[in-house]
């Protein structure tokens, strides 16, 4: 039984700390829906969506309004789409026909996104997988719900360079397709490595083949709950520090458990994950940097941050995993510029670059995540940003992914906006020397000797 302090505790956080409920995912199979006509094919995948997520919106607002508790987003996600349109699609153009299905589909049941446009070629591509990589613009600048992912690296099997090669270009096609929103497309599309299954953020979510017929993830965000919290142990040393994280994102986890499990009940559905990730917003308190600087840094971005960000992503993780039957998805810190009001206060001040975002992104819970970048930058260096990554999360046995925008007619220096929760960013400087002849070699970096374990 929780006694009236910890009641009240609970509605200061969500009344002055922002803590919200980021989003309810319902992960929908469609391995039920393939056919070999395309027609039919996207029928049956639009009646399935609609049919299963239904009164998804509906029971995550009844939830919110009986519990008093803010559930921002209401999701889908699917099984990646390469495997799902292998047998009907035959152009990258049937391809981009579902991605506009898949969009009706959201749009009729109310959710905010869609994710599982989606293709996993950690070790080669299909076909049908570089069809579906090919058709991401024209997917996402005729679609406005529509996320995409493409996987091309794992610990256990290494990274397809191929795919890292054509995912920069893909991204910089993307960015000239919505050039007209400011290359809004590349904000929904995320290239990984050891991409999880279940995750319920967009833009990464897809419905992994390992998952069931239908499923209910939550995801849970409180980065204003913990940076009150580590105002009352500011001279503290390291050891409070921790324990003060850690029981913070206990009590944060077990708000998403509630919500999780009254969701999976009402709706029929499997609980799958509660996703404790302290993913930020433009609001004002509402920042991963603004923890990193209650730690006791000047601006993220110091000598310390990666430290201060590794201490921050791991108690986080060990407060949710005792808070929750199933602890998934990318738990841990999300580093997004744009979303951060403190990133993007660090970037404007100089003391935050791409390179230590990168640093920090061999402890965060992802990697690089919505940055602005030049316009001009070359398809080969956002291949060459994209390899980095990808070798930092097969080492590591982590996901890392990138989510980079190039902002096609602006340059360092200048702002671009992209409102609601993707909020506004400085466009970064990017390393001029040249990774092409890196890029052009074609192939796959083999897998880490420490891969071997069966």
């Amino acid at each position: 039984m929780i006694n009236i302090f910890e009641v009240n505790e609970t509605n200061k956080m969500i009344e002055q700390e922002n803590l919200d409920v980021r989003t309810i995912t319902m992960g929908i199979s469609l391995l039920d829906c393939i056919d070999s006509d395309l027609e039919i094919l996207k029928k049956n995948i639009y009646n399935k969506i609609t049919s299963k997520a239904r009164n998804l919106v509906k029971t995550g607002e009844d939830i919110s309004m009986e519990y008093g508790i803010p559930i921002v987003n209401k999701r889908i996600s699917v099984t990646p789409i390469a495997l799902i349109g292998g047998s009907a699609c035959h152009t990258s153009a049937d391809y981009a026909g579902i991605a506009r299905v898949l969009d009706q589909a959201a749009k009729e049941v109310s959710v905010n996104f869609i994710g599982g446009y989606s293709a996993l070629v950690s070790k080669g591509m299909t076909p049908a997988d570089e069809m579906l990589i090919r058709s991401i613009p024209e997917a996402l600048s005729t679609t406005d719900r529509v996320c995409s992912s493409v996987n091309v690296g794992s610990t256990k099997t290494g990274i397809d360079m191929d795919a890292v090669k054509l995912m920069g270009e893909v991204v910089l096609e993307t960015a000239k397709a919505t050039r007209d929103q400011d290359s809004l497309g590349c904000a929904k599309l995320v290239v990984f490595c050891n991409a999880p299954d279940d995750n319920p953020f967009m833009a990464g979510a897809f419905h992994g083949v390992t998952e069931g017929d239908c499923v209910i993830n939550v995801g849970v965000s409180g980065p204003g709950v913990v940076k009150y919290a580590l105002e009352s142990v500011r001279e503290a040393d390291f050891e409070t520090l921790c324990e003060t994280i850690k029981r913070t994102a206990f009590k944060v986890t077990r708000v998403g458990q509630l919500v999780a499990q009254e969701a999976s009940r009402r709706l029929k559905v499997p609980f799958g994950i509660v996703d404790l990730s302290l993913a930020p917003t433009p609001a004002i308190g509402d920042s991963v940097a603004e923890i990193l600087e209650e730690i006791g840094l000047e601006k993220a971005g110091a000598p310390g941050t990666t430290a201060a960000l590794a201490l921050l992503n791991d108690q986080v993780k060990k407060g949710g995993v005792m808070a929750s039957t199933a602890v998934g998805g990318l738990s841990g810190a999300f580093i997004p510029v744009s979303e951060d009001q403190g990133m993007i206060d660090a970037v404007r001040a100089g003391a935050l670059s791409l390179e230590k975002l990168e640093a920090m992104t061999c402890v965060c819970s992802v990697g690089l995540d919505m940055i602005a970048i030049p316009g001009s930058t070359p398809a080969s260096t956002i291949s060459g940003i994209i390899a980095d990554e990808a070798a930092i999360g097969m080492v590591n046995q982590k996901t890392t992914a990138v989510r980079v925008i190039p902002v096609i007619g602006k340059g360092v220096g200048e702002t671009v906006e992209f409102g609601g929760l993707l909020g506004y960013a400085p466009i970064m400087p990017v390393n001029g020397f040249s990774c092409e002849r890196l890029i052009e070699r074609g192939g796959r970096i083999p897998a880490p000797i420490h891969s071997f374990k069966n």
